[in-house]
């Protein structure tokens, strides 16, 4: 009984206890009361406590103090192996660490704080920790931490003077030797950017300098007027005005289009009433120098209307779309203003102007009406003298055989011993005998003859006349065909040029049938100037050579195979494609050794294996490279500089100190189209006060 007493005692207490309220446990009661106020310096960092110690502690020290035994043993649980190695490693590069400095700088989404109530963290920081999702990547956290630090460093990488640590009020500074290779770092890329720097600008001055160097060589009548290789003395600025002008009213455009797709018809009429305006102002004007007076005002009133156009109307596509349609539009009209150039200056380059057409027939005219025995020039004992110079001359441009043969004259120093040959057409015949009748060349001796009079030179002869006379030559010359490209177009209307359909440009050939009696002859082109004496040429050894000629190619240019098809088996054997090619205009012959070599024979084979011109297209150059094919010397390049008709990049020294300038090319300069910078060479010997100039309207 006493035993089940105690028993039920027992259990009926413990309902009381269970009923009547709970008795708070002692051992946890106990654990805050010891370790609350330890953790509550710990984390506030008034006990700061040395990393060298903590770290050794979480690493085995064995003779640590009571407080740190006490915070290791129950903040063990608590501290990962990451963050102990991230202490190990931080205090061997950083010095000491405060926990509050690990919670805030630490990877793990654990460590992240609100940042209220930290008081020595400024505000950018704090911000930037805010906005750090909470799970956010490892990798996104460490960054944003990298560029709390790097906020924090000065230029050369240094920690500014303001910044402090996080939480414990203290600065740290980088070790000396981190400084160092820090500051080694930066003047490595600092070096390395430079010699980038000089690498690119080195580079820029060799395309420059290349392309200045391919300007010159461009077969190209006209430099643009925004080239970036031309050198000249503009301003470079001169044009700014035009081309903003220019853009402006292109954008208007856009604009008027995109308005009356909108229906905003005010903007529209507003836009078109602004173009006109712009349009006068600018006109032809090509530097800022020619534009009208009212240009500024314009310009000024035009950005006011596309301002409100941009603000009304601007959408990027429809824009974007516009342009497209103007850039092709532009392209097409260019292709057709390049077609209809390369016709014109083509057409130009085959007539003679007005101004030469009436000189002719004025002095033919008066010729005729001249007495015979007033026809007669004086000094013919020296047509075959082996004593005096001889020149070839063969011409259908009185005004430019005039040039040819003063120049020559007016440079020689003794003028009596020259002979001038002149071989002209019938139409011509009169005009050139009447002009050298009324301007003797001193006392230098002149001779004119007809190319019709000379008999031997037929068909049955020639074979250049008996393939004019083929009816496949005629349809070449005379049908109207319709080239499906423009290279084929201006290539065919080249080579219908009538210089290639008169014997006077074949007759270089026959020089021996000519002039049976001379030995040495200069043979001189009628678009060349004369400026030096060229006595000394009749005293050049040609070495057995036939023709004494200046080569005309390059590196990569003017040698055989840019004038004649070498898939043609007859050349590919007997022709070097690389030879060096050489002018015409200024050629000395031997005439002796041309009768030796039957030059005229080998020029005939050649020229009757091209009948169906599958060896070359036509003209003289091409048969005159085979027929004197390693039989040519070559001069020095200063007796003979070329490409005064086409190359507007010829450098001065060079024409300066040319015994021989030639106008090869379209822009002969007696034409319109003639390169102004070059003209003055050839015009200083025309006497333009003459009267049969004046009375043509021949001007300077």
């Amino acid at each position: 009984m006493p035993q089940s007493k105690r028993l039920l005692s027992a259990g009926g207490g413990g309902r009381r206890n269970s009923g009547g309220g709970c008795r708070p446990p002692v051992v946890p009661l106990l654990f805050l009361c010891l370790l609350a106020p330890l953790l509550f310096f710990a984390t506030r960092g008034s006990t700061r406590i040395p990393i060298s110690s903590r770290t050794s502690g979480f690493l085995g020290r064995k003779t640590p103090d009571w407080k740190e035994q006490l915070i290791i043993k129950h903040l063990k649980p608590i501290l990962t192996k990451e963050v102990v190695d991230l202490i190990s490693a931080s205090q061997r590069e950083m010095g000491q660490w405060s926990l509050d400095y690990l919670r805030t700088h630490h990877i793990s989404s654990s460590w992240q704080i609100d940042g209220a109530g930290i008081a020595d963290v400024d505000n950018s920081t704090v911000t930037e920790v805010n906005m750090i999702p909470q799970n956010a990547s490892t990798v996104e956290k460490r960054n944003s931490a990298k560029s709390d630090d790097d906020t924090r460093l000065g230029p050369m990488g240094t920690k500014n003077k303001d910044s402090k640590d996080t939480l414990d009020g203290h600065e740290h500074v980088d070790s000396p030797a981190k400084i160092a290779r820090r500051q080694m770092r930066e003047k490595r890329r600092e070096k390395r950017a430079i010699e980038l720097l000089k690498q690119d600008d080195e580079a820029l001055v060799r395309l420059e300098n290349a392309a200045i160097e391919r300007s010159k060589v461009v077969d190209s009548a006209i430099l643009g007027k925004y080239s970036i290789w031309r050198r000249d003395s503009e301003n470079e600025n001169s044009d700014s005005t035009v081309r903003l002008m220019r853009d402006q009213i292109i954008m208007a455009r856009i604009y008027t289009v995109l308005a009356k797709s909108k229906n905003r018809l005010d903007l529209y009429q507003e836009l078109l009433t602004s173009i006109k305006e712009s349009q006068r102002a600018v006109g032809e004007a090509n530097t800022d120098a020619d534009l009208h007076h009212s240009a500024p005002v314009k310009m000024k009133a035009m950005g006011q209307v596309l301002s409100r156009a941009r603000e009304a109307l601007y959408d990027c596509k429809a824009v974007i779309q516009r342009l497209r349609v103007m850039l092709q539009s532009a392209d097409d009209q260019v292709r057709s203003l390049k077609k209809q150039s390369t016709f014109l200056s083509q057409l130009a380059a085959k007539t003679i102007p007005n101004g030469i057409h009436c000189l002719s027939m004025r002095l033919t005219i008066d010729y005729y009406l001249l007495p015979p025995e007033k026809r007669v020039f004086p000094r013919s004992e020296n047509l075959e003298s082996q004593n005096h110079y001889h020149y070839a001359l063969f011409s259908d441009n009185v005004l430019a055989a005039s040039v040819v043969v003063n120049s020559t004259i007016m440079n020689t120093k003794e003028p009596e011993k020259h002979v001038f040959h002149l071989v002209t057409d019938k139409l011509n015949f009169g005009a050139m005998n009447m002009w050298f009748l009324l301007n003797p060349p001193g006392n230098a001796t002149i001779h004119v003859e007809n190319v019709d009079d000379f008999k031997w030179l037929n068909s049955s002869y020639c074979p250049v006349l008996r393939q004019l006379e083929s009816a496949a030559m005629k349809e070449y010359y005379f049908k109207a065909d319709h080239p499906t490209t423009l290279s084929a177009g201006s290539s065919n209307l080249k080579y219908r040029n009538p210089k290639y359909l008169s014997m006077l440009n074949h007759l270089r050939f026959y020089l021996p049938e000519v002039y049976p009696k001379l030995d040495k002859i200069l043979f001189l082109d009628d678009d060349i100037v004369v400026q030096k004496d060229l006595t000394a040429l009749w005293s050049v050894d040609l070495k057995g050579n036939v023709n004494g000629a200046v080569e005309t190619c390059g590196e990569s240019f003017h040698r055989f195979d840019k004038y004649l098809n070498f898939s043609n088996p007859h050349l590919a054997r007997n022709f070097d494609p690389n030879a060096c090619g050489w002018a015409y205009g200024m050629n000395v012959f031997d005439l002796k050794e041309w009768k030796k070599k039957d030059i005229t024979g080998i020029y005939h084979k050649w020229q009757n294996m091209n009948e169906d011109r599958v060896l070359w297209k036509l003209g003289t150059l091409p048969p005159g490279l085979l027929t004197f094919y390693k039989l040519t010397h070559p001069l020095d390049k200063s007796w003979h500089v070329l490409g005064l008709g086409y190359n507007p990049s010829i450098d001065p020294s060079d024409i300066h100190n040319a015994a021989v300038i030639h106008y090869n090319g379209n822009m002969k300069p007696w034409l319109e189209l003639a390169m102004t910078k070059y003209r003055l060479y050839w015009t200083k010997y025309i006497k333009y006060d003459h009267p049969y100039i004046k009375g043509c309207k021949l001007i300077e």
